[in-house]
Parts: structure tokens; C-alpha cells; sequence
């Protein structure tokens, strides 16, 4: 039986979160924590990101839980950014029960390849889980402290919003060559001129040192909000956006004082990088004009995602993955019942979700994976290369479009880490492969199936509506 559970939580959640369309006084507050997993020769810690068996052998930089939580006076929400690979849906449910004071709470990953895995599938080989249940307890823990921490820390603060644009700074390794190289970033500055905080949003795998780093790292972006701190004098929160297509530092143009060409691996090649993309967040300083960022709205949707990929389905039944299943109903909307021995080889689905914050003239999504740039800016190839699989499929509607506003944020790996979300035209397993490829390109082994860009696409528009309307121009 169908259950209408899902739509029903959906509506009750935006409900619950929807208020009068008044300016207020924004407040907000800020807080961190240090969430290093503990080495233990006799627990150790497997590193997340590229293949198995890569143990942690020492610490370089602490990896960190970094949260504002902004008020309008009314209700507050919560944003919070952990340096891991993938904080799961499940781990951030069990976020905000321990938190029923704040209205609305989002955690997202910055994808980090160099911390331990959170999800299964990068353990000790393919077959053993990689994950420490009781690491995991001690992130949910301490991201909950700096929740509670920032809210009691509420101030009154004034927001400006900024951008600017270096595509140079990210590699793009699959066709088409299709970047987001625009970094957004929000100033909260107190009443007295103090800076209070500034959130920080830019669109590249943190994956500078490569697969050989054996050490505890949170990659270039520690570099990049150590360098903005110290510039600023104030904490920062920063956030992964648009990682999939793949969006990677690049191989040239990182250059040490004296010009010479740093190689990734290194620690000099992500400490420099980490600076110049700092360097271009103080550009979107200088950009940055006021916005009001109050009232506080958000629109917060369950999602079904099909999962069709063999591997992941492999290692759900291998016990490497613990994640619960429902059977797949056809509708995204709809939950299916709990996934048993008996019905495990029918289309099984994960339950997600997709949201779009409403924080004033500032819209946020929330996107509970790695998405393609394709998705944001609607730069899909035309016409279709015809080794493509769905060479017919109708084009999504990219966020660029989706917002209602020209301010807007896209945090990536928000409340869930899913895989990439591929554009379906762009889908490409069955040969003859595009481009030419004797085989197939990367990225559809690291997604759940090639439904996924349709229904979140589809789950972000009925957010938006969902949303009240912008007043003015």
C-alpha cells in the first residue's frame, strides 16, 4: 500500500515554518567544534574518498563542526557545516530531535576526502563497513553543542551579500566543460561595525592531496576560513556547492610565492590553493551590498530516490551500507514499505530531502548530494552527443531559473550525501559511450540512478512554490 506519509510531513513542516512577511531584526550567532576522530591502533580510522583500505595514520589539521544560527525574533534556524564526506539523512534527523528549540536545522558536508568515512563503503576492503558507530555518535554530539552554543550567543547583526567569479580556479575532468566558478558569500556585521560572522559558499571537491594522504586533514577549505578568520577577526562557516561534473582544484595555475607550479599532494598545493580561494572571497567582500535577510522561511521536502546502481545495492546487502530501504513506488512523494529479505531484489529507494530556505530577499537551496553545474546554470550540450542514453529526455529546470530572486546560495551535500545528480541527457552507461569513450565516463557509478536530477529538480520547484512570494522588485 501506498503510503501518505511523506507528502503529509512535508506539509506540515512548511506549515510549521511559514510566518508573517514583516521585516524583523535579524540576529545570529555562531559556534564550533572540533570533531577529530580519535586514532587508535586498535579502532582505526579509514579514510573516506577515492578506494578501501586507506587508514588514517596522524593528524595534520582538526577537522571541525562550524554553525550560525540566525533569529528573526520569531523562529530560528540553524545551518551547519562539518568537514566529512557525506553526513547522512539519518544522522541529521537524529540532529534535530535533540534540538526542538530551533524551527529548522541543516547540515551539510563539504565533502571532504581526506576525514573518515561516514557512509560504509571505504573500510578496510569493499566487503567490510568503514564506518565507527561510535565516531558517528560523537559528530551527531558535538554538532548539537554548537547549536546550542551558537543560540545562546544570538546578536543583533545587519547582512550583505557578494559574488565573484574565477572559473580558473576549478578543473572540470568530464564533458561537457561546464564550471560554477562563482563564489557567494554572506557579512553579518553587528550594530557596532564588528564583523560577526560570514558565511562562505564556493564549488570544488576538497580532495587537493589526493588519494596518497594518509593524514586527518580538512583539505584546502581549513587553509581558506583560517586565512578569512584571521583577516576579518571573525568565525567562519563555509559550505560546498556545485561539486558534481567533477569540480576539482586545478592542475595548473597553483603557484608558490616565486612562481613555481605546485603539484597536488602536497600540503603546500592545498594551503596555496585554500588562499586563493580566500583571496576571492574578500573579492565578493568587496562586491557585497545589504540584504535583508529576515523574515525566516523554509520549505523542507521527504524525497524518495530510486536506487538502481548494483554496487550500492551490493554493499547494502554485504551489510556495508545500513542505510534503511523502501520499496520503490513510482512517485517520489510516496514512501514504500520497509525493504525485507523477501523483497530486497525488487527496486528499493532511500529517503531524503530537498529544501529552499526564504531568509528575506536571500533564497538558499538545499541540495542533498553533489549536482552537476549543468543543473544550476542550464548549460546543457546542444545538441546532445548521441552516445548519450536519454538522448530525448526533457531538460531539467536548472536552479538559476528555479530561484525567484538573484540572490540566492546553493549548499551542496545538505542533510544528506546521495551521490551525483547527473542531468538525464548527460546519462551514459550503455554503449556506444559519448565522446567516443571506449567505456563509460565517470560519475554514474556514484549515483543512485539516473532518476535522481529529474526528481530533485521536481522536489526544488515545489519548495520554492511552496515559499511566499517576493514583495517589490
Amino acid at each position: 500500500m501506498k503510503s501518505p506519509i511523506l507528502p503529509v510531513l512535508g506539509l506540515l513542516l512548511v506549515s510549521s515554518v511559514v510566518w508573517a512577511d514583516e521585516p524583523a531584526e535579524l540576529r545570529a550567532g555562531f559556534a564550533a567544534a572540533d570533531i577529530t576522530p580519535e586514532l587508535n591502533e586498535d579502532r582505526p580510522v579509514w579514510l573516506a574518498g577515492y578506494g578501501a583500505g586507506r587508514r588514517a595514520t596522524g593528524v595534520h589539521d582538526p577537522l571541525m563542526a562550524r554553525t550560525v544560527v540566525l533569529s528573526d525574533g520569531t523562529k530560528r534556524i540553524g545551518l551547519v557545516s562539518v568537514d566529512l564526506i557525506g553526513l547522512q539523512f539519518p544522522s541529521v534527523q537524529r540532529i534535530r530531535q535533540a534540538v526542538p528549540e530551533l524551527d529548522y536545522v541543516l547540515v551539510a558536508s563539504t565533502h571532504n576526502h581526506e576525514g573518515p568515512d561516514v557512509i560504509g563503503i571505504w573500510g578496510p576492503t569493499l566487503l567490510k563497513r568503514g564506518v565507527d558507530e561510535g565516531y558517528l555518535e560523537l559528530v551527531e554530539r558535538r554538532v548539537v553543542e554548537t547549536l546550542k552554543q551558537a543560540a545562546e550567543r544570538l546578536e543583533p547583526v545587519q547582512a550583505s551579500f557578494g559574488a565573484a567569479v574565477d572559473e580558473a580556479l576549478l578543473n572540470d575532468s568530464r564533458p561537457p566543460l561546464v564550471k560554477d566558478g562563482v563564489l557567494r558569500v554572506v557579512r553579518l556585521d553587528t550594530t557596532e561595525g564588528r564583523v560577526a560572522g560570514l558565511i562562505v559558499v564556493w564549488n570544488c571537491h576538497p580532495e587537493a592531496l589526493g588519494s596518497r594522504n594518509t593524514l586527518l586533514t580538512a583539505d584546502f577549505p581549513a587553509t581558506t576560513i583560517e586565512r578569512l578568520a584571521a583577516r576579518h577577526n571573525c568565525p567562519v562557516v563555509y559550505f560546498s556547492g556545485a561539486l558534481g561534473g567533477l569540480m576539482a582544484p586545478p592542475r595548473e595555475g597553483v603557484t608558490d610565492a616565486g612562481g613555481r607550479q605546485l603539484e597536488e599532494g602536497q600540503f603546500e598545493y592545498a594551503e596555496r590553493y585554500g588562499h586563493l580561494v580566500a583571496d576571492l572571497a574578500d573579492r565578493a567582500l568587496q562586491n557585497a551590498r545589504p540584504l535583508e535577510l529576515t523574515p525566516l522561511h523554509v520549505a523542507a521536502l521527504p524525497v524518495m530516490i530510486p536506487v538502481a546502481n548494483p554496487y550500492y545495492r551490493a554493499a547494502r546487502s554485504f551489510g556495508v551500507l545500513l542505510r534503511e530501504s523502501f520499496l520503490w513506488t513510482g512517485d517520489f512523494s510516496r514512501r514504500g514499505e520497509r525493504v525485507r529479505l523477501d523483497t530486497a531484489d525488487q527496486m528499493t529507494a532511500v529517503e531524503t530531502e530537498v529544501a529552499c530556505l526564504r531568509l528575506g530577499r536571500l533564497h538558499v537551496a538545499a541540495i542533498p548530494g553533489e549536482i552537476y553545474p549543468e543543473l544550476v546554470y542550464g548549460k546543457y550540450q546542444e545538441p546532445v552527443d548521441p552516445g548519450a542514453d536519454f538522448p530525448d529526455a526533457p531538460l531539467e529546470p536548472p536552479v538559476s531559473r528555479i530561484m525567484p530572486s538573484g540572490e540566492w546560495l546553493l549548499l551542496g551535500l545538505a542533510n544528506d550525501e546521495i551521490g551525483y545528480i547527473i542531468p538525464l541527457r548527460q546519462w551514459d552507461q550503455r554503449p556506444p559511450f559519448t565522446y567516443q569513450r571506449i567505456s563509460a565516463p565517470y560519475g554514474e557509478i556514484n549515483s543512485c540512478s539516473s532518476d535522481v536530477a529529474p526528481i530533485i529538480m521536481q522536489a526544488l520547484q515545489r519548495a520554492v512554490k511552496q515559499l511566499p512570494a517576493l514583495a517589490g522588485p
